[in-house]
């Protein structure tokens, strides 16, 4: 019985062993992205002219945005902004009338300088480059996606990525089985035989190492399916043992008219709904940001203060859903609140990135994305090192065989 676990333990580990040293490398470092984003970028990221007193308000600088490019809707608008910082607005293709497919932008972030209403920077957010202002979302998107293009309406990348997840899954209990062949033997499991070094070290890494943080790589492979294949398999499974509550773009039908109509409700309106909303419901925090998704025609107003705006430790942030055309609230996304299904899917991102723990939580992960590499190295020198002894051993049986 054992002997088959070993096999199977193997070949799961090399099916995995690539995707996962790429996955950990780059969460190590995206678990920091928009501080090295902001670092490496200060064109992107800081005013050109400087802090200001009287800075444009963000809806204003959306307008010219707008009216500056009319192939363009700003689809999301922070509404508070940092002393001198650019307004990082996102944006998305509106439909050409002539050809019936999106205009070609070449770009779905602009900065724009909040004291001038200029244009500052432009980029294409997941772009594989890795120039200095595009590498950080290129780490960000190859960590999830390995940038394997989508075809047919599928996200094949997002699908490869969810299927190693699950194995890796598998892979997890495995290992754990096979890294106790007995009882009496526990200890060896747990123990690290650093003065030997060389082979032996890198087995008690791998086998070792990988018990003693088993739980959070159970965590990390259970969150990583839920966030790649939430619908397809996370969804379905957490609502056999406790209701779910559909989002909005789970009961929302997308639609090309949608696409080509500009919402009836402007973004004035809908933060002056959402924040007669939310002061209805208790939420102390203002309006932080509004976004448009258009194929849907919903808006989203997130409720945040400035100094909070990702909630670096918690669960994220209130946000209302409004019909774009009547201001209806359509959803609502409220953390730590809902059924117990709620609270697991809304758990999962913030467990992946250890944003739940605030920095010690993503301290922790960056730890753990450059052990998961470990583990994949060590895995595969001990595959090799095997090999190279079943190979040689295989040799000499044939030498014994056929004697010259």
């Amino acid at each position: 019985m054992r002997g088959a676990l070993v096999v199977l333990h193997r070949w799961c580990g090399l099916f995995i062993a690539g995707f996962l040293f790429i996955a950990g490398l780059t969460g190590a470092v995206i678990a920091w992205d928009h501080e090295l984003d902001e670092w490496a970028n200060p064109r992107l990221f800081q005013a050109a002219s400087g802090a200001t007193d009287t800075p444009l308000a963000p809806l204003e600088l959306a307008r010219r945005a707008e009216a500056a490019d009319p192939r363009l809707r700003v689809s999301f608008l922070p509404l508070t902004l940092e002393p001198g910082h650019t307004a990082m607005l996102g944006v998305a293709a509106r439909i050409d009338p002539a050809t019936g497919a999106p205009y070609a932008l070449g770009f779905n972030q602009l900065a724009m300088d909040p004291a001038t209403g200029e244009a500052q920077g432009r980029r294409q957010w997941g772009r594989i480059s890795l120039s200095r202002e595009n590498l950080l979302p290129f780490l960000y998107k190859l960590h999830y996606t390995m940038h394997i293009p989508k075809g047919w309406g599928i996200e094949f990348g997002v699908w490869l990525m969810g299927v190693v997840s699950a194995v890796w899954i598998a892979d997890c209990f495995l290992a754990l089985w096979i890294s106790f062949p007995s009882a009496r033997t526990w200890r060896k499991s747990l123990s690290f035989r650093l003065r030997q070094g060389g082979a032996k070290l890198n087995f008690d890494i791998h086998r070792s190492g990988g018990v003693w943080v088993w739980g959070l790589l159970l965590m990390l492979a259970v969150t990583s399916v839920s966030l790649n294949l939430g619908t397809q398999v996370m969804r379905p499974l957490v609502s056999v043992l406790s209701p779910l509550t559909p989002s909005p773009f789970q009961s929302r039908q997308g639609s090309r008219e949608r696409e080509l109509a500009d919402p009836l409700l402007s973004r004035e309106q809908a933060i002056a709904v959402a924040e007669a909303e939310g002061r209805r419901r208790g939420w102390t925090a203002p309006a932080g940001s509004i976004f448009y998704a258009q194929r849907f025609g919903i808006y989203g107003v997130a409720f945040f203060t400035p100094d909070n705006d990702r909630d670096d430790d918690g669960m994220g942030n209130e946000v209302l859903y409004l019909d774009g055309d009547t201001g209806a609230v359509v959803g609502e996304k409220v953390p730590g609140q809902g059924t117990a299904g709620d609270v697991f899917m809304q758990a999962q991102l913030p467990l992946h990135s250890g944003r739940l723990l605030g920095t010690p939580g993503r301290v922790l992960m960056s730890f753990m994305g450059v052990f998961v590499a470990a583990l994949s190295v060590t895995g595969l020198v001990i595959w090799v090192r095997k090999r190279r002894g079943r190979m040689a051993n295989k040799l000499r049986s044939q030498a014994l065989r056929c004697p010259k």
